[in-house]
């Protein structure tokens, strides 16, 4: 067996943990922090440094090859796993998952996957846990093949060496007009996210959020260079239904009003509402998305809360119950299932975005490229952190160093086919 030790260290996200129900109740945000008392279980105030713990795979030839473990930024809402326990999960990685890896074949990256995500105690594995380990598992698998992850995830799930690049998104954090003047002049593809998670930020019948997106629509024609025209894509956090109520019509009118404020530009509005389980989410999406599509729209609707895991996302394809689904990395845990989630998306003729969480790392964010880029995602996000320069470096640049590599494979097969 090709794994003879596991090594925990401790490590830091690129941003916060914050409880999402405290910031909707009307949380006020003093500097960076919160006041107030936190509402989600397991924090102790509103805003949480994120913290991570990565496991190393130690190979027999000595290589130790990473991956990071963590929680997304508003971890345990919209049907979540809480916040990040460090001692708990490296006290699970320790005694149930580091034994389960020293006794499989590193070399086959879904079935050694399939063998350590089994069940304990019958309960599954915590999503961090799923979602680090794949990734130690599957730079162990490239590693022992002289590869690429991208050529492993091609080779598991029978798919062609990918030749297109996959846009990638940025999001701006609460440094709005200045990060998206970054994200233009960088040509970033889909832009700006906006962070709209709050009544102050929507604004009385989204007015407020409305002047934003003309704003950023202008400011793209202003200082973005000659022919660019980015995707506008908007979470809105579930403001749309709080302000107009629970109903589709309601809130696919609201859509397409925003979106006949920026003609020519295709739009995009993660989390209109959050209708309170996944199960009326589906339902309720479903009828958005029909109204705006027999509209014409340019609007298309995001999911994010709500549909968390591969189960989830394929119940969301399937119902045709959004135009663009966010694979949100470590909600869905394991990297396979954030492989097979673009697939399912795919098969359903619904848009597939391999997204995460600014909670991340270094390391997650290059292993969701290589994901993104094998299955050929519509887009990915820039990862990890809020400050746009960063994430847009480390995703943009390892998609750039893998399709020269993969550029170069491609030739050499063809030389010697």
């Amino acid at each position: 067996m090709q794994i003879k030790d596991v090594l925990l260290a401790l490590g830091n996200g690129a941003f916060f943990y914050d409880d999402q129900a405290a910031i909707r109740a009307g949380a006020i945000q003093d500097g960076f922090s919160y006041l107030g008392e936190p509402i989600t279980p397991g924090f102790t105030s509103i805003r949480v440094p994120a913290n991570s713990l990565s496991i190393g795979l130690v190979l027999t030839d000595d290589t130790v090859v990473w991956g990071d473990m963590m929680n997304v930024q508003y971890s345990g809402a919209g049907g979540r796993d809480p916040l990040f326990d460090t001692k708990q999960i490296s006290n699970l990685t320790s005694r149930v998952v580091a034994p389960r890896l020293l006794d499989v074949d590193a070399s086959h990256y879904l079935e050694a996957c399939a063998k350590v995500f089994e069940p304990y105690e019958h309960k599954w594995l915590p999503l961090a846990i799923e979602y680090g380990v794949s990734q130690a598992l599957l730079r162990a698998a490239a590693h022992l093949c002289r590869g690429t992850m991208a050529e492993v995830v091609c080779a598991e799930f029978d798919l062609a060496l990918p030749t297109r690049r996959v846009p990638i998104y940025c999001q701006s954090g609460d440094a709005r007009e200045l990060n998206v003047d970054k994200m233009i002049l960088k040509a970033v593809d889909v832009l700006p996210h906006g962070l709209i998670n709050s009544r102050q930020k929507f604004g009385v019948n989204g007015q407020t959020f409305m002047e934003f997106v003309k704003w950023v629509a202008t400011r793209t024609r202003q200082i973005g260079c000659r022919g660019y025209h980015p995707v506008l894509h908007f979470d809105v956090y579930g403001w749309i239904g709080q302000e107009f109520g629970l109903k589709p019509q309601s809130i696919a009118d609201f859509i397409c009003k925003v979106a006949d404020t920026v003609p020519g530009f295709t739009l995009n509005i993660e989390a209109p509402a959050d209708f309170g389980s996944t199960q009326a989410q589906i339902e309720n999406y479903a009828k958005i998305v029909s109204i705006l599509d027999k509209r014409g729209s340019r609007a298309r609707i995001v999911v994010d809360e709500r549909c968390n895991t591969l189960e989830d996302i394929r119940h969301f394809a399937e119902a045709k119950a959004a135009h663009l689904v966010q694979i949100k990395t470590p909600d869905v845990g394991s990297l396979a299932d954030t492989a097979r989630a673009v697939l399912i998306c795919k098969e359903n003729k619904v848009g597939a975005y391999v997204g995460g969480s600014c909670t991340e790392t270094d390391l997650s964010a290059q292993a969701s490229v290589h994901v993104s880029v094998a299955t050929q995602a519509d887009m990915m996000l820039a990862k990890p952190g809020m400050g746009v320069d960063e994430a847009f470096s480390i995703v943009g640049n390892e998609q750039n160093r893998l399709l020269a590599m993969l550029n170069r494979r491609r030739t050499q097969n063809e030389i010697i086919g």
